[in-house]
């Protein structure tokens, strides 16, 4: 019988996260330190521009060419990952990272800054937009089965924000210490915060380094089938002189039945030269060409156009926009807005954890809309108050929601695709994802030089309420799991042809 503890256990998906293999938690740990850094750089990045006395348009400019810089590197790495290996692809990633913050944290010159974030790796908006996140989501993916996934995911997600969390409490302290306390300027005091960038970027590559083969396509599986199939081969060069004496010894029927089994091993090889040059060729194509079937096309079309119309929204009132204009509009302490962040990246943090049991109850469609849908209304609402309480009260609406679609959608895109289609299939979707954030900071740029910054967040909240609407819509039933299903079968049925084959040997 199920006690009480045990239940409520289950409802945080701890088990689930703790039957995973330690790569998963090198995975999950890599996410949270990365997202402090981001969070930190979402907090004072419009303010350390503004420090430096560049126009609102210039900040606008510099967000939008950073996520068009995040989608020709995330497009770029992504494709190949599989290919040139997951793992090396991160230690890509997180050594871009350390060089980037490194220029961040030294340099004052807008188009040495803008250079360093368009070709390395900085979040201009606080959220995840590099080449992480797509392949550590493939990563966890084949780490996990298909009832466990939303939940670990649901983890990886929560964990990210509290990084965030921790990142913009953090900065908001050191800043106002730097600058109240040890009498810095602003711009110095931000110069500091971006060497604790570097410092996450160097605590990515540890992580990496620590991770093993099962993070990889297949999971490692490939190594251990060459050893199985090359064993055998040394034993079969006896064979024949044994079938041979076999066979002298029956008479005619022995000779019979020595051919019947030379006749099937003669097909048997003639079936797996045939097979060889299709798998030669598959390989070569997966270098520059990557194909992801129509099954799985059809479903993913209409679910990158709807995240399109839904991260436009979010660049047009990202995390560093929304902190801007809470500083224009109340001019608050930088300590208060930090503060304002946390506590609503926490609640986000805490709410991200009860995402994976809730999908598996309700569904990911479900969990995904209907999480979704008030923090888009908070998004719409945003402009009218006029207090600092009704402000804050609507950020946390905002932010404590806003996550819990994540580990839903990556659980729904891993269930409707081919598990060699996850990381190609992944890296688009956050590649298309960020192509659409790349034109929302101009726009709200041009909007807040014209003094109508509200208008910004009226339409990102009329664009989230399209997309929540459009997701329920087009996937409320949708069969789940059918290629993993299908492997399952397809494996069911090697088998026992494989265990019918050494009945008719022996």
């Amino acid at each position: 019988m199920t006690t009480l503890p045990h239940r409520l256990l289950a409802l945080t998906g701890l088990p689930s996260l703790l039957s995973t293999p330690r790569d998963a938690l090198l995975i999950i740990l890599n996410r949270t330190t990365r997202m402090l850094s981001y969070g930190a750089s979402s907090l004072i990045l419009a303010l350390f521009f503004s420090s430096l006395d560049f126009t609102d348009s210039q900040i606008g400019l510099f967000m939008t060419l950073t996520l068009l810089g995040d989608v020709i590197l995330s497009l770029l790495l992504t494709l190949v990952a599989d290919r040139l290996g997951r793992r090396r692809t991160l230690l890509i990633g997180a050594t871009m990272m350390i060089c980037s913050g490194t220029i961040f944290a030294t340099c004052e010159n807008y188009w040495v800054l803008l250079a360093a974030a368009v070709v390395g790796v900085i979040s201009a908006t606080g959220s995840d937009f590099g080449p992480f996140r797509a392949i550590e989501e493939s990563m966890v993916s084949e780490l996990t089965g298909a009832e466990t996934r939303a939940e670990v995911l649901g983890w990886y997600v929560a964990m990210s924000s509290a990084g965030s969390c921790a990142g913009t409490a953090v900065a908001g302290r050191v800043v106002q210490f730097l600058v109240e306390t040890r009498r810095w300027e602003g711009k110095e005091a931000y110069h500091a915060v971006f060497g604790g960038y570097v410092a996450m970027g160097v605590v990515n590559v540890l992580g990496v380094w620590g991770m093993t083969e099962r993070c990889e396509l297949g999971g490692g599986k490939g190594r251990v089938v060459q050893a199985q199939v090359l064993e055998p081969e040394t034993e079969t060069e006896t064979e024949p002189l044994l079938a041979a004496a076999a066979a002298a010894e029956a008479g005619p029927s022995g000779h019979a039945a020595v051919g019947r089994e030379e006749r099937e091993e003669e097909e048997e090889e003639e079936e797996e030269e045939e097979e060889e040059p299709k798998k030669k060729k598959k390989k070569e194509r997966g270098w520059y060409k990557v194909e992801i079937s129509r099954s799985t096309l059809s479903v993913m079309l209409i679910l990158w156009a709807l995240l399109m119309v839904d991260n436009l929204a979010d660049g047009m009132v990202s995390m560093s926009w929304t902190t801007y204009y809470m500083d224009q509009k109340f001019h608050l302490p930088k300590s208060m807005l930090g503060d304002f962040l946390s506590v609503a990246y926490f609640l986000a943090a805490l709410s991200s954890v009860f995402a994976g049991p809730m999908a598996r109850h309700i569904g990911l469609v479900n969990t995904m809309v209907f999480t979704h849908i008030p923090s888009s209304a908070a998004v719409l609402l945003f402009p009218l108050p006029k207090s600092v309480t009704a402000t804050f009260a609507l950020l946390l609406v905002r932010v404590g929601l806003n996550n819990m679609d994540q580990a839903p959608r990556a659980a729904l895109i891993a269930a409707v695709v081919k598990p060699e289609e996850r990381t190609a299939v992944m890296g688009i979707t956050g590649t298309l994802r960020t192509l659409a954030s790349t034109m929302g900071p101009s726009v709200t740029g041009v909007l807040a030089d014209g003094g109508r910054f509200w208008v910004a967040f009226v339409v990102a909240g009329a664009l989230r309420l399209t997309y929540d609407l459009g997701i329920f819509t087009m996937f409320i039933n949708i069969k789940l799991n059918k290629h993993e299903e299908e492997e399952e079968e397809e494996q069911t049925v090697r088998e026992g042809d494989g265990e019918e084959t050494e009945r008719r040997r022996e």
